[in-house]
């Protein structure tokens, strides 16, 4: 039976274990990215393992995410990073060069590698053929140690694009449709691997823009295949000579497949508060919008930026709409403006802004009380905006252009031709700003601010656990609801006592006390959730925060992947309901006892014993056995040094 392309890449990188779907393997990793809201923890967490060099590849440390310097602690976090990766061996890419996954694509980005990064979308990276996976800081970590990144073997779920996308509708319409389909959770356990012969019409940045948004499916990741299209972009990047064919075999054999015929496609957009919430743009057009952002990691490439001048250059913004543009990379800006359509932009009225996320986390950019935000962004989670009872709609540049033009939701079929573009052969590199891997990096000092506060140190797990049930949330809780973004909490990512101090407090703002509370009497506390537990961000700090306030055992009816892989690796008891009727049954505040349980995890059960109020529950852990040395030590770092 032949092979897909993703069982081919994970072929030539697996060492450990056999590619048997369903069981745990261990992979090499090439490549790995970190960004500044995540990475600043990452790097701490490396200097634990004691290595002096990273052993990966390429190891690129980003500054896109916490840009606003409203203080010294940012700035502070920024001159650690550069310290950091001028001592490891790492590139580093400053503040206001670009987001981690534009930039990425455009200069490191190679066919047939492993990308490990800190950040839920680095899947990115499969627009270009890459097996490019999310992970926990702490996972990232371990990479750049050179140690192997472990997952549970995927199903591979083929998607079968047929047709050409018409006028008017994008690469962003065809994430959507599929988010349409399959759910927020509809990925989880697969790679959504795209085939057929639509390929031929889609672009490398359009792929990329694809397989970014595809992090949202909640799946392992997405990829494409390594194509003709795929060499003309590394071309265009002076970087032909890393381009490598990889494509699937015409007899390789998918677990699910579903077709789109991308010909019939409408312009799509997600509807608040939630990336599947998806409908035809034409059933919520005349809708009166305030503001309109175009740009993030999903799509803030030169193709799109470029669709919106051109349309720009025969049309004007409503007077009524804040139009904004947060450009992927320094390259998309140098040769916006070498082609003069960054002119254009400027003459529109639009707002342009540095090279970074901004708004996507919550980086200023918030939209008005009680109006309608339209943003090209992967996320519109509810208060992500930093707004309240926001309504973000995500959509496609060219709804967005033709919504800020008319000052209403907009079908972008009602505007006039469509504006036609060609990409340049050579793109300009833009990459003056990036600091490549320093020979030698044993007479550097790593420079740290007064915000960056020690590694906290953790426990290995009990012989018995008892503990209180600390809060009960429902379904599809994100890492936004756990762990809070924004300008007012990211700058505290490096600093565990402080950020800890929000955890859950757009949920119940008496979260954290009630935990330092339950401290004092019991060993911890439990969360108890609905399905997909955990969804969105790849931020550890949804794990490690919660630890630190006392956390142990997180009991819900499903969990969502990175999210589960960061509660192991902090030592977090990931139980799912065997029975998920027994949620309804459990209340906020009960008592918890869990007998035996190191001795039940030591013994590779599975079956977990759950003693709630005096009532016996049976939980599932579904974990493998280097799992459970992990949750018996405690953390992922414990067991990593007492293994050396």
């Amino acid at each position: 039976m032949g092979k897909t392309v993703a069982e081919k890449i994970l072929e030539a990188h697996i060492v450990e274990g056999t590619l048997r779907k369903g069981e745990e393997i261990g992979i090499r990793i090439d490549q790995t990215l970190t960004q500044d809201a995540t990475g600043t923890m990452a790097y701490l967490e490396f200097e634990a393992t004691g290595i002096p060099r990273v052993q990966t590849d390429v190891s690129v440390c980003y500054v896109d995410h916490n840009l606003v310097q409203s203080d010294f602690r940012n700035a502070d976090d920024h001159r650690f990073l550069q310290s950091v990766a001028r001592k490891y061996g790492l590139y580093f890419s400053p503040p206001g060069n670009g987001i981690s996954h534009q930039v990425h694509l455009e200069r490191f980005g190679v066919p047939g590698k492993t990308l490990l990064g800190s950040d839920s979308h680095t899947p990115t990276g499969g627009g270009l053929g890459m097996l490019a996976m999310g992970a926990g800081g702490l996972d990232v970590a371990m990479a750049m140690a050179g140690k192997p990144f472990y997952l549970i073997m995927p199903e591979i779920y083929g998607v079968r694009l047929t047709g050409k996308l018409p006028d008017w509708v994008s690469a962003k319409d065809v994430l959507l449709e599929v988010l349409r389909r399959l759910s927020v959770k509809g990925g989880v356990g697969y790679i959504i691997e795209y085939f057929g012969p639509g390929l031929a019409g889609l672009t490398a940045t359009d792929r990329a823009a694809i397989t970014n948004f595809g992090a949202e499916l909640g799946a392992t990741t997405s990829v494409f295949p390594s194509d003709a299209n795929t060499k003309k972009f590394l071309d265009s990047q002076g970087r032909a000579d890393q381009w490598v064919e990889i494509v699937a075999d015409e007899d390789a054999e998918y677990d699910k497949v579903i077709e789109i015929d991308m010909s019939i496609l409408e312009p799509m957009i997600a509807c608040p508060s939630s990336p599947d919430n998806v409908v035809k743009v034409s059933e919520v057009a005349g809708k009166p919008v305030s503001q309109v952002l175009v740009g993030s990691c999903s799509n803030s490439s030169l193709r799109d930026l470029m669709v919106v001048a051109k349309v720009l250059e025969k049309e004007t913004i409503s007077s009524d709409v804040s139009f904004e543009i947060n450009p992927g990379s320094r390259q998309v800006l140098e040769n916006l403006t070498a082609q003069g359509d960054m002119l254009t932009l400027m003459k529109s009225g639009a707002r342009i802004h540095q090279a970074g996320c901004l708004g996507c986390i919550g980086m200023g950019q918030a939209p008005p009380t009680g109006s309608i935000s339209l943003r090209t962004f992967p996320r519109n989670f509810p208060g992500r905006s930093g707004t309240q009872d926001d309504k973000v709609y995500l959509c496609s540049p060219e709804v967005a252009v033709a919504s800020a033009i008319k000052g209403c939701i907009t079908d972008p079929r009602d505007l006039k031709e469509y504006p036609h573009i060609e990409l340049p052969e050579k793109y300009l590199p833009g990459d003056q700003r990036i600091e490549a891997p320093r020979a030698s990096g044993d007479e550097i000092e790593i420079i740290r601010g007064p915000n960056i506060a020690p590694f906290p140190e953790m426990e290995a797990l009990p012989e018995s656990w008892k503990g209180i049930v600390l809060l009960k949330v429902g379904d599809n809780i994100t890492t936004d609801h756990i762990m809070p973004a924004g300008a007012k909490i990211l700058p505290l990512r490096s600093n565990i006592p402080a950020i800890s101090e929000f955890v859950f407090n757009s949920v119940d703002e008496q979260f954290v006390q009630r935990a330092k509370d339950v401290a004092i009497e019991y060993i911890g506390g439990m969360v108890v959730g609905g399905d997909n537990y955990g969804q969105g961000s790849s931020r550890e700090h949804a794990a490690l925060a919660p630890r630190y306030l006392g956390v142990r055992v997180k009991l819900v009816k499903s969990f969502a992947r990175i999210h589960k892989a960061n509660l192991i690796n902090f030592g977090i008891l990931p139980l799912v309901f065997e029975n998920p009727g027994d949620y309804d049954s459990i209340v906020q505040g009960a008592k918890v006892i869990i007998p035996a349980l190191r001795k039940h995890i030591e013994a590779g059960a599975e079956k977990i014993e759950v003693q709630i109020d005096g009532k016996a529950y049976y939980a599932i852990l579904e974990v493998s056995q280097r799992h459970r040395e992990i949750l018996l030590a405690g953390s992922l770092l414990n067991w990593a040094s007492e293994s050396k």
